[in-house]
């Protein structure tokens, strides 16, 4: 009777063990915040507030401005609520400037220069970064080292130029100068290095050629990054000044930032008129940024420009 119970032993001890089930593993939960944590995230939003509320005040202050009496724009302590709003003041400009055409021949150069500079930065970003040449990596770093000489170095040559051209005194002057951007070709690179080339040698075993992979493929999956660089480039050129003022000496080619300097030469007293016109140059700006902005955080994300 022992010696069986002693082979039963043995015989179970060399049976294999069974593993213990597997648990399924599943995301770690994070504990209850601590005070320290709490406090750290609260100070944080703090300080953002406080940042962004510093960014804000003066265009908080332009635009209650924009709604007094010129003897009230600079009372000292700063009257932020007027005694009385004057909203004529936003119809009163209109007759003492063309504001209707300088605000149209901005519109006219930021929408022209911007779809001429996405279509050209977008087509020569491809080129550096999907097609293989020899020397590809070489041109680009000296088309991208461009970007580092200032513009005041070869502002003269360019103007002599378009002076023998007879484009001085026109808007295709500075449509010209400004439809090529190298900052643009290397937003578009960096987001384009980030689609997989298998898409594009797919598209070439295909027998789709480069303009087609470019507008058919690539152009589709990079509208973050080219909302990026069309915002970018339209309040660039909204608010260019020196380009208008060294080209443009005709009244009616003015832009809105050359009109509004001439107001405030003839009418430097007129303070509240100054800053209703400055209101109205920044609407369009923040419209397009307010519309583009959720493309504009993500192109600049996903384009190596954190």
């Amino acid at each position: 009777m022992k010696t069986t119970v002693l082979r039963e032993d043995s015989t179970t001890a060399r049976l294999p063990r069974q593993p213990a089930p597997a648990t399924p593993a599943g995301p770690r939960r994070r504990g209850p915040a601590g005070p320290g944590r709490i406090v750290g995230r609260a100070l944080l939003y703090v300080a953002l507030t406080g940042l962004a509320a510093a960014v804000l005040v003066p265009f908080a202050w332009m635009l209650v401005s924009s709604l007094k009496t010129d003897s009230e724009v600079f009372t000292v302590p700063i009257q932020w609520i007027p005694k009385s709003f004057r909203w004529e003041n936003f119809s009163d400009i209109w007759d003492q400037i063309p504001l209707w055409t300088y605000l149209g021949n901005s519109l006219f150069l930021s929408v022209v220069i911007t779809a001429l500079q996405v279509l050209t930065g977008s087509f020569a970003a491809y080129g550096f970064a999907k097609v293989r040449f020899p020397g590809r990596d070489a041109v680009f770093l000296a088309y991208i080292a461009t970007i580092a000489v200032p513009w005041q170095a070869y502002m003269v040559p360019q103007y002599i130029l378009m002076q023998k051209l007879g484009l001085v005194n026109t808007h295709l002057s500075l449509i010209l100068l400004q439809a090529f951007g190298a900052f643009g070709v290397f937003l578009m690179r960096q987001y384009y290095l980030t689609i997989p080339d298998e898409l594009s040698e797919a598209a070439r075993l295909d027998g789709l050629t480069e303009y087609g992979i470019w507008a058919r493929i690539v152009l589709p999956l990079s509208k973050p990054a080219l909302a990026s660089l069309a915002l970018l480039t339209f309040v660039n050129t909204w608010n260019d000044y020196m380009g208008p003022f060294i080209y443009l000496t005709d009244n009616d080619l003015w832009t809105v930032q050359l009109g509004l300097r001439s107001f405030v030469g003839m009418y430097s007293s007129q303070y509240a008129m100054i800053m209703t016109g400055s209101v109205l140059s920044v609407l369009p700006i923040l419209v397009v940024f307010l519309l583009g902005q959720r493309y504009f955080v993500q192109g600049i994300s996903t384009s190596g420009m954190k």
